[in-house]
């Protein structure tokens, strides 16, 4: 045994507190020195060694409620604790072994402890959980390196999860991804359709080191789901999916040749073609925008027939009793593929007399077929001098057809005949200079001068389909038809109206479907055209066509798939796009157009422009709302949902708008369908996001009602924000124990740029529930609407269907103010009165002074305030509050209010 002698010197052996005494056996001997005895002496050859140590404690980390084990191994060592957060761990919890290394016959000491979760979780927060072993010989001591215990987890929420998009195709897409946070930290991967992806075997994916994934350059074979997944030794955690769609905006293809001339003779046209597949649109992309056809005017060389000369005088007769005369196939000589001239060049005749040297018994009696004598000579004198008659007849007849057809004009037909069924009653006052009072209360009859006329007007089935650009359809006048006109308004077939306009180039983007389109015949009287349930109305004034003019106008609004509206940046549609025409009608003062918008009520946020379409097809900025000039050919007034559009030009118009911030918002209306019968467990619902228009209403209600679908609630509206982000539906709330939804996702996304183009139609997202029994036959549930990072909001919605109105009204029943009446106002208001009470103040009464300037600029200021008062209260208007109005002004056509509503 090993004997350590403590001198009297020194006062006691120092010991950590901590280790028991057992380690160590204490002896007195009588000289009085202190020794202690190591329970496990080392061979004498090694008893200068330190400790070694062969396995020191690692790092670990405990899984849910697993405890973990940390191990110490030394040679050569006596003893071996652990330390853990500085304090000894008790002997009892150490598990120790002894060995010998048979290499060097050292003893091997190896020591484990387990550490719970509790351990660790009493100092959580305070600081990292460590421990450290010691190990002892007789020589000193030696401490292991310091291994710290943590508690392992991973969160459940992603702090930043991939957002869907749509990119061009070859550009770079950037997905971003910021796992849970979670300890040890969690290891990110993507997946593609459910599939790893690799960028070693892709070197088009690049992983970023704070886990983002870039696709360089976006192929189609990249459109799919990807999903972001975190993992560590707890759990695996994924993120929502990411739809990218790779899309491809279409390319023309170069031109095709120029056709041949279309006229063989004279002026024609040609045309050349290219179409949209270099490359074709794909997956959402944009159409070519611009012609696919141009045409080209081009003159043909007219193949001239020939024509024969004048005849030579006759010849001297000859010795055979006969005389010669010829012509030449030289006036003109035949050209360009032209006939020859048709008969003979040479004719001969008998010339039997005393000149002939011969006796006359011995000439022939016939030398040519053509002339055997004077008889026959006669006869063909006669037959080719009745030709020639005919001939100039004829051509007199087409010279005259032609002039008297480019005489007219092309659209509109000036006729004092036509005009007859268009002149108001005169009615005269009962006394000079006094205005009846009850004549305010009786509308123009003009049925009593409605004229029936026998004779050379077409009927409307006959007329052509030919429309020119510079004026409206020309009725024109054909013998044996009759035709009566009854208010300025002709009747037609909706079909053949249609399939007329539609036949001409410059309307073949016109619908044939009668719904979206209106369309009457009127004069100097004025009118109105409205398209049901759309907003959309054209208001004619009086007098706004020329006296002795007809025209026959339409009014449309096209499909969006059929018009292809370029937008840049941040514009978008905030109207439906309304045609009306023919386009190049001469006006003699603006029309009134009418029709929804969709822009919130803060025209501050907005930039908004008018676009028309020139007849080449492309699209022109004509006015940016609020900086209109008094002089300029258009004029808009802006409303909080409508807006009314001054113009003295036809054509095709739409309102584009272009948000200046990003608190600039659009309004959708929410509309909610699902099938009127089920007869099946599955129920699909339809949530509708469009434009808070009414004529985008009305084709989902169109399209529904084909679908057999219902609407369940009542429509509601949307702010829809210019902030990038896309539009999230869930439905939330149903009875679990009647009904599930069959949705993988928690919610559904409708891109942000296909809402806030506006070109797109029938956006929706349909949700597909299950119910358990068929039994079940009530389903309540929330639907829920959010912009991402927006505010979200839950609706009801429910449906309003608003009356059906008149198509189309001419004459004097397209107004509440009578004819008349109006003519009596705009004269006593249109001459400036030093008092103020005139047509300013009335436009100060109704609330349009500022528009002051535009009505200056007019002939009629007083006309125009009216007619805008027409547009903005059609069918809603209250003639007492105009009445009340004129009252106010000291003008005694205050009895207006006694006027009804025209009829249909």
């Amino acid at each position: 045994s090993l004997f350590v002698t403590f001198w009297t010197s020194v006062p006691y052996l120092y010991l950590p507190t901590s280790i028991p005494l057992p380690f160590f056996s204490f002896s007195f001997v009588p000289d009085s020195q202190h020794v202690a005895t190591v329970t496990n002496p080392l061979p004498a050859a090694f008893s200068d060694l330190l400790p070694h140590f062969l396995v020191e404690p690692d790092d670990v980390y405990i899984v849910k409620n697993k405890p973990v084990t940390l191990t110490c191994r030394s040679t050569p060592a006596t003893q071996i604790y652990f330390k853990c957060n500085g304090e000894w761990v008790h002997q009892d919890d150490h598990l120790i072994e002894r060995t010998v290394d048979p290499a060097t016959g050292l003893p091997v000491m190896q020591v484990m402890i387990d550490i719970s979760r509790q351990q660790v979780e009493k100092i959580f927060g305070l600081e990292d959980y460590w421990c450290q072993c010691v190990a002892w010989s007789t020589t000193g001591t030696q401490k292991s390196q310091k291994a710290y215990v943590r508690i392992a987890y991973l969160r459940k929420n992603f702090e930043e999860e991939p957002l869907g998009k749509e990119v061009a195709l070859d550009q770079e897409v950037l997905l971003r991804c910021h796992p849970p946070e979670g300890v040890p930290t969690a290891e990110v991967e993507w997946l593609k359709n459910e599939e790893v992806i690799d960028p070693s075997a892709d070197p088009n994916y690049h992983v970023t080191a704070d886990h983002n994934l870039i696709i360089k350059q976006a192929r189609l074979a990249d459109t799919g789901n990807y999903t972001c997944v975190a993992k560590n030794i707890v759990a695996r955690r994924r993120s929502s999916s990411a739809s990218v769609t790779v899309y491809v905006n279409g390319g023309w293809s170069t031109w095709t040749g120029w056709s041949a001339c279309s006229a063989t003779c004279g002026r024609g046209w040609q045309k050349r073609t290219r179409s949209c597949t270099n490359p074709t649109p794909l997956n959402g992309g944009t159409s070519c925008e611009g012609q696919s056809v141009q045409k080209s005017a081009c003159t043909a060389t007219c193949p001239v027939d020939g024509g024969w000369s004048e005849w030579s005088k006759w010849s001297a007769c000859g010795a055979d009793c006969t005389a010669w005369r010829s012509r030449e196939c030289t006036q003109p000589v035949p050209g360009t593929g032209g006939k020859d001239c048709q008969g003979l060049d040479l004719q001969s005749q008998n010339c039997t007399s005393e000149l002939c040297p011969q006796s006359k018994f011995s000439c022939l009696s016939v030398s040519r077929p053509t002339a055997s004598g004077p008889e026959d000579v006669a006869l063909y004198v006669g037959i080719v001098a009745v030709a020639l008659c005919l001939l100039l007849l004829l051509i007199v007849v087409v010279l005259v057809y032609r002039r008297k057809k480019e005489g007219l004009d092309a659209d509109v037909a000036d006729s004092s005949i036509l005009t007859t069924g268009f002149q108001p009653v005169g009615i005269k006052p009962t006394k000079p200079g006094v205005w009846n009072s009850h004549l305010l209360t009786i509308q123009p009859d003009l049925t009593t001068t409605t004229s029936s006329y026998q004779g050379s007007l077409r009927s409307r089935h006959e007329i052509t389909g030919k429309f020119s650009v510079t004026n409206g359809p020309l009725l024109d006048p054909l013998p044996n038809g009759s035709h009566t006109l009854h208010n300025g308004k002709l009747p037609s077939d909706p079909a053949e109206f249609m399939n007329r306009l539609s036949a001409q180039s410059y309307f073949k983007t016109l619908p044939r479907d009668t719904a979206n389109t209106s369309y009457g015949t009127f004069n100097f009287l004025g009118g109105r055209l409205t398209i049901p349930n759309t907003g959309v109305s054209l208001l004619i004034p009086p007098e706004a066509i020329p006296r002795g003019k007809i025209y026959e106008i339409y009014l449309t609004v096209q499909r969006k798939e059929d018009v292809r509206l370029p937008l840049a940046g941040c514009q978008t549609l905030l109207s439906p796009v309304v045609s009306c025409g023919p386009p190049g009608v001469m006006l003699t003062r603006p029309v009134i157009l009418s029709m929804d918008h969709c822009s919130d009520a803060s025209p501050e946020n907005w930039t908004m422009r008018l676009k028309k379409q020139s007849y080449e097809g492309t699209w022109e900025d004509v006015l940016q709302v609020g900086e209109e000039l008094p002089s300029d050919p258009y004029y808009c007034q802006l409303e909080a949902e409508t807006c009314r559009i001054f113009t003295e030009q036809l054509g095709r118009f739409a309102l584009v708008g272009e948000s200046l911030s990003m608190v600039a918002a659009k309004r959708l209306k929410l509309l909610l369908f699902a099938p009127a019968y089920c007869t099946t467990l599955e129920y699909s619902i339809r949530v509708y996001c469009m434009d808070d228009t009414q004529d985008v209403l009305k084709e989902v209600m169109q399209m529904e009602k084909q679908l057999g679908g219902r609407l369940i609630d009542e429509p509601q509206v949307l702010l829809f924000k210019d902030s990038y982000h896309n539009l999230r539906l869930s439905i939330h709330d149903m009875p679990r124990a009647h009904w599930r939804s069959k949705l993988l996702a928690a919610y559904q996304e409708i891109p942000f740029y296909h809402i806030w183009s506006g070109s797109q139609r029938s956006l929706h997202c349909t949700f597909t529930l299950e119910r358990l029994s068929l039994s079940t036959c009530e389903l309540t549930c929330q639907l829920c609407v959010w912009q991402v990072e927006g505010e979200g909001q839950s609706f009801s919605i429910d449906i309003n269907i608003a009356k059906v109105l008149c198509p189309s009204l001419a004459g004097p029943s397209a107004f509440q103010i009578p004819y008349l009446i109006r003519q009596k106002i705009c004269s006593s208001l249109d001459a400036p009165c030093p008092h103020g009470a005139d047509w300013r103040l009335l436009a100060q009464r109704l609330k349009l002074e500022r528009h002051l300037n535009f009505f200056a600029c007019k002939a009629s200021p007083t006309s125009v305030i009216l007619d805008l008062w027409e547009a903005q209260h059609f069918h809603s208007g209250n003639l007492n509050q105009l009445a009340a109005v004129m009252a106010e002004i000291g003008k005694q056509e205050a009895m207006i209010f006694l006027v009804t509503d025209g009829e249909c």
